[in-house]
């Protein structure tokens, strides 16, 4: 296949800045023209995760970190190197010239004959990539990579392994009815095709010689025969484990009444939303989920109400600013909030939900009920695990996702547990390449997002214990930069319409720079492109 276009940029332009992006339309698409340091390269100009445009978000060495969810591709290759999302983006062969024009410039009505430089930069598509490559023949040695699977840990090991040329048997096991799906959009569109959201079609597992194991669930592993045993009674033998079971919503009291849910997997997705349209919908819990789900079902349900037990939503997270702004945006669309609350008794009339207690005193009238009170790490088959470089404590046994401690490496290799879906796929990515004896450590960029109300919310690095936030743009008009200091660094930011801040703020953190009190306070964030 083989393309050819012209694009151009001032002599001026380029002398004056040593790297360069451009989106130039080729044919029916759109390219992502670089230049780094007088060398150019073109790539796919839509992030793959979700095809947010990455003309607009941060361009640092030879990557580019996506402004929606933070996932990075080499712009000379092409390839992912950060999550989320699988796949890599196309990349291009460049060559450019250089040509004089000859341009006329009307001025006070006399045509004046000036020379222009003009670069022309010729593109030849002749070169595409998505996919790393992947070896799918399984050999006939009896090695066995084996996961058990919550989420995308066990999907990115296996990928993981089958890129770097490992031949052998793996086996993926999950109680799901479905593999590996894109679990935050359960509480952002619950009522989607469960085909739009699989990671992964069934034609992909089968290619790549990935077996699923599904509607099962493993109840223990004995570590000195490596055999783990399934609830249907059958049993595995494994060379190496991967342990990635995720967590479980926090049940509350009266969850066994019908109309009360959790939600975990994509069938509590569906019932949720189709039990809450046209009823009275009451959310307990004004975190994450909570306030997803209740901006999902403020057009919906007749009514909705949401039950906090802080002042405002995010207040620990995002602080009471933020999260007082989070409120209005959800009073807009007729949310109703009871903060400073907590739930005493869910009570129900033969056998199915009727109203709420809260502790105020107040009664809630209620069809459907929906819990996002918080969870707790699901992993039954172990009491205690240690994690270092995705190992654990047990030969040949690792974890990733939820149930992972591991050493954060922006924070000083400080132990953390962090159940982000981005992190979770770079726990599986270092988990594979320690089971091929490739040391590696995880520098992963703790990166996440919340959709409500059309708007999404944007965070980056771990912002424990901060002290104090300072405050670029302003909250009240819903355009703003946050950042959260400790010990008189930036140890995290948060933003709404102000990308690619987010972006850059990772980019800087993943390069090891520390961001100081003194910049943040400054009014001239220029610091924030490298």
């Amino acid at each position: 296949m083989f393309a050819l276009h012209l694009a151009r940029m001032n002599k001026q332009q380029e002398a004056g800045q040593s790297e360069k992006m451009r989106e130039v339309a080729v044919d029916d698409q759109k390219v992502l023209l670089v230049r780094i340091q007088g060398q150019y390269s073109a790539v796919g100009s839509r992030c793959s995760h979700y095809s947010a445009p990455l003309i607009k978000g941060a361009l640092v060495g030879d990557r580019v970190r996506c402004p929606f969810h933070g996932a990075c591709f080499n712009v000379r290759t092409g390839d992912i190197e950060e999550y989320p999302g699988l796949d890599s983006i196309p990349s291009y062969k460049v060559n450019h010239t250089t040509f004089v024009a000859n341009c006329l410039l009307l001025f006070k009505n006399i045509y004046i004959k000036k020379v222009k430089i003009v670069i022309y930069y010729l593109l030849q598509f002749n070169y595409f990539r998505i996919r790393k490559r992947f070896i799918g023949i399984v050999s006939e040695q009896t090695i066995h990579k084996l996961g058990t699977c919550f989420g995308p840990a066990s999907l990115v090991c296996a990928e993981t392994l089958r890129q770097n040329c490992y031949p052998g048997h793996i086996v993926i096991v999950t109680k799901d009815s479905l593999p590996p799906i894109d679990k935050p959009k359960l509480s952002k569109a619950m009522n989607l095709e469960s085909s739009s959201i699989l990671l992964r079609s069934g034609d992909f597992y089968q290619q790549y010689a990935i077996e699923m194991w599904m509607g099962k669930e493993v109840v223990s592993v004995h570590p000195p025969d490596k055999v783990v045993k399934m609830s249907d009674g059958t049993s595995k033998r494994y060379d190496q484990l991967l342990i990635a079971t995720g967590s479980r919503p926090l049940s509350c009291p009266g969850s066994d009444l019908k109309g009360v849910h959790l939600l975990q997997s994509y069938d509590d997705a569906k019932e949720i939303h189709s039990s809450s349209v046209g009823q009275r919908a009451v959310v307990i819990g004004a975190s994450f989920i909570g306030m997803e789900v209740a901006s999902y079902l403020s057009d919906k349900a007749t009514s909705v109400a949401l039950v906090g037990s802080a002042s405002y939503p995010f207040e620990k997270s995002l602080g009471p600013e933020i999260g007082k702004m989070t409120m209005a945006m959800l009073e807009e669309k007729n949310v109703k909030f009871f903060m400073n609350d907590r739930v005493t008794e869910i009570r129900g009339e033969n056998g199915k939900v009727k109203n709420v207690v809260l502790s105020s005193g107040a009664v809630l009238e209620a069809d459907v009920v929906i819990a996002g009170i918080g969870h707790f790490v699901h992993l039954d088959v172990f009491s205690t695990l240690f994690f270092q470089y995705m190992r654990t404590n047990i030969p040949d046994i690792f974890s990733a996702g939820d149930v992972a401690s591991f050493p954060l490496s922006i924070r000083g290799d400080q132990q953390v547990n962090i159940g982000h879906w981005q992190m979770s796929h770079s726990h599986g990515k270092v988990a594979a390449l320690n089971m091929l004896k490739k040391p590696t450590k995880i520098e992963s960029v703790p990166f996440f997002w919340s959709a409500l109300a059309g708007k999404s919310i944007r965070y980056t690095g771990y912002g424990e214990g901060y002290t104090e936030i300072l405050v670029k743009g302003k909250v009240e008009e819903r355009k703003f930069l946050a950042f959260y200091i400790k010990d008189e660094e930036v140890v995290a930011a948060a933003s709404l319409m102000f990308d690619p801040a987010v972006a850059q703020v990772a980019e800087l953190m993943a390069e090891g720079k520390n961001i100081t009190k003194k910049q943040a306070q400054s009014d001239d964030l220029s610091w924030l492109q490298m």
